[in-house]
């Protein structure tokens, strides 16, 4: 499965009132393993942004300025997300804007019709209800850093939700049950062995070991009493 981690930073909060994406952040994950292979990208939104809005990302409309217009970088966009899942906290909001900006241009795209949406925010009430379950607060009950976040950025945010959707929805993610030790944790390529195959060697322990057994064991009851391994030994 190719999942794509993705956060927005916008000029405010309504994309119906005429805000617009001015950060992408995607983080790419397959099988459930980071890949290294991001997509990161600040836009010209092509208007100014809310003072609000600076306030929590720190992005200013000056730094904006020589940045390149949502259009001129929409089609790389849409191929990098393009087929795979969407891991967004609070995805209405993202998939909101993302649909606004696709709706100023042709083709038409609207983002469900092409990706999977999961929002990691409604996988977090219901595993904690009644709790805080923003980013930051996912971050601290999970243990993850975020100690550099300082200020909201669009791919810093999509970096450590990546850690925190993975700890949410399965805890260990290096395990891996693959024949293929890159395959990333899937159980599919396990090899079933032929029923014609030679019996596996059966070790028995030697006459030798089983007397230094007994004697541990014996040692073992008059310390603690009376033994699981003694109670089966005595039901034989």
């Amino acid at each position: 499965m190719r999942q794509i981690v993705l956060d927005t930073e916008t000029t405010g909060i309504d994309p119906a009132k005429g805000h617009r994406i001015i950060e992408i952040g995607c983080v790419e994950l397959m099988e459930r393993r980071l890949t290294g292979r991001n997509y990161h990208v600040y836009i010209n939104p092509e208007r100014e942004v809310e003072a609000d809005a600076i306030t929590i990302h720190g992005i200013t409309n000056e730094f904006l300025v020589d940045k390149p217009k949502f259009a001129e970088i929409a089609d790389e966009f849409f191929a990098f997300i393009k087929g795979a899942e969407l891991v967004i906290h609070n995805a209405a909001f993202d998939v909101g804007f993302m649909d606004a900006e696709f709706a100023r241009l042709k083709p038409l795209r609207k983002t469900a019709d092409h990706c999977g949406v999961v929002d990691s925010l409604a996988i977090a009430r219901a595993r904690h209800p009644g709790q805080k379950n923003s980013l930051d607060a996912l971050c601290k009950r999970y243990g993850v850093d975020n100690s550099n976040r300082e200020l909201h950025g669009a791919l810093l945010d999509a970096e450590i939700l990546a850690d925190v959707y993975l700890l949410l929805t399965g805890g260990q993610t290096a395990l891996s049950l693959d024949a293929s030790a890159e395959s990333g944790g899937g159980a599919s390529g396990i090899r079933r062995l032929s029923p014609d195959r030679e019996p596996l060697p059966v070790v028995r322990a030697s006459v030798a070991e089983c007397d230094a057994h007994k004697e541990f064991m014996s040692l073992l009851e008059k310390q603690a009493g009376k033994t699981v391994w003694g109670k089966l030994r005595s039901a034989e």
